[in-house]
């Protein structure tokens, strides 16, 4: 789950922030943090993709704590975006914490709408690459404030629908809403995962047969599965060739 932890030492400002988060995005998990010690007690202990902290902590400058995040190594690139009534130190803080952005006193629920936004949507295109191929996860936003983790090795095939794509895998279907199918197959990066036609990419490890229907058309089939996906003409070379060599069946 996407996590961010709220570092804000005024409890009433950090309620007024938390709902206005969780009112866009009602999955994300929010920790809480009234001073610089208790935050990083929670930081060390947990995966956080975000950080929110008011740069004028009443016990300990928010600017210590960010240049405390990232001394850990894991969080150094890390999205952090400070909460202050004034940007008169907002040149320093860019300087000094590589922070992404900041968000201004009174909150105004549009404008940190527009800021999360921005970042969460970055995070999500990054955090697709993992170490090796059998680790890599395409994260699926399927609403508006719902996002999951799909295994890409998991993947059966992704069949575009309409301005969505539909991503079929062993355990599920999962629509990833209002992203391009080309998105798509750069966020997973995977050279066992590719387009077999203009609706749709295929998992090469999990094709059962090839049916020709006509000269420029095949259906695909996969293992223990009921739906199939399509083969097109401009893609079926390289994909009935290897096919062919592993000793599968084709049906010409």
């Amino acid at each position: 789950m996407y996590s961010i932890i709220l570092v804000e030492d005024d409890f009433m400002q950090r309620e007024i922030l938390k709902t206005m988060i969780l009112s866009i995005y009602e999955s994300i998990k929010i920790y809480e943090a009234d001073s610089k010690c208790d935050a990083l007690d929670i930081i060390r202990g947990n995966d956080i993709n975000m950080f929110l902290i008011d740069i004028g902590l009443k016990n300990s400058s928010g600017l210590d704590l960010a240049m405390d995040i990232r001394r850990i190594a894991k969080y150094e690139f890390s999205q952090l975006v400070f909460l202050t009534t004034h940007v008169d130190y907002m040149l320093q803080a860019f300087k000094q914490t590589h922070c992404y952005d900041y968000i201004l006193k009174p909150y105004n629920s549009n404008s940190v709408q527009a800021v999360l936004n921005k970042l969460i949507h970055r995070e999500i295109d990054t955090l697709n690459i993992e170490k090796d191929d059998l680790d890599k996860e395409l994260v699926v936003k399927i609403r508006n404030s719902v996002f999951i983790r799909v295994k890409i090795k998991d993947i059966l095939f992704i069949e575009v629908i309409g301005r969505d794509c539909e991503v079929n895998t062993i355990s599920g279907i999962y629509t990833y809403n209002k992203i391009s199918l080309k998105k798509i197959l750069e966020l997973i990066d995977s050279e066992y995962i590719v387009q077999s036609h203009k609706a749709f990419a295929i998992n090469k490890d999990y094709i059962f047969k090839i049916e020709k229907l006509d000269p420029r058309l095949s259906t695909i089939y996969f293992n223990k599965y009921s739906k199939t996906a399509l083969l097109g003409y401009k893609f079926k070379n390289n994909i009935i060739s290897e096919f062919k060599q592993v000793g599968k069946y084709y049906v010409n």
